[in-house]
């Protein structure tokens, strides 16, 4: 008896979507082990790439510090998603002034490595998925050493190597607390962000970024790391 045409539409999609977790986990495993080659966002950039990727033992503990700092305070205690600081990204978005997201490390590392950047829901579902799978898979010392390697430090510059061998002309490992801030705030916009002549509310938040960075390491919020 021949097959009706809905059934066989639901077996297409069935396939295709085995064929979409089969692949996505083979990645995820391959990319706990193995440096990100490049990402959709790398390709996708008009300036061009330039990259080194680097282990996080070749990255100062001081620029850790800073993007836990500025961007993800809870790093070592959630799973992938903090709640609280996406109800506080929603509130004040809805009443106006600077917008801000609420993703963490995690989400924001499961996009650069996996996806595009930009929002709408299937994308941001697909983040959901991603960043589920790095968590449980990568742990939080590898996710952090692909987020420093793949984010966006600059115009046509990823990762922390490439982004401090432009700013501060020598090695990620070297980076002095006040180098580490500016690098860490720079990142939600690193096409508009200064780093090394920051003024007004980036150089603030800079500061501000940089006395957290000793909170960062007493209070042991980067701790997950170096476990």
């Amino acid at each position: 008896m021949a097959r009706s045409i809905p059934f066989r539409i639901a077996r297409f999609f069935a396939k295709l979507f085995l064929w979409f977790v089969g692949l996505s986990l083979l990645l995820v495993i391959a990319f706990k082990w193995l440096p990100v080659p490049v990402t959709a966002t790398m390709l996708m950039d008009e300036n061009g790439i330039t990259k080194d990727w680097e282990s996080l033992d070749n990255i100062d503990p001081n620029l850790v510090a800073a993007v836990i700092a500025a961007e993800d305070s809870k790093f070592c205690e959630h799973w992938g998603f903090d709640q609280e600081a996406i109800e506080q990204a929603m509130k004040e978005n809805a009443e106006g002034g600077r917008i801000r997201g609420g993703s963490t490390i995690s989400q924001q590392t499961a996009k650069n490595v996996f996806l595009w950047q930009g929002g709408g829901y299937f994308r941001k579902g697909l983040e959901a998925y991603f960043t589920f799978w790095i968590e449980a898979v990568w742990g939080k010392r590898r996710i952090m050493e692909v987020y420093l390697n793949v984010a966006e430090t600059g115009i046509g510059t990823y990762g922390a190597e490439a982004g401090s061998q432009r700013y501060f002309q020598h090695s990620a490992a070297q980076l002095s607390p006040d180098e580490a801030s500016r690098m860490a705030v720079a990142l939600p916009q690193p096409k508009k962000r200064s780093v090394v002549n920051p003024g007004g509310w980036l150089a603030r938040h800079g500061n501000s970024v940089e006395r957290r960075i000793a909170v960062v390491k007493n209070d042991g919020l980067a701790a997950c790391v170096y476990e």
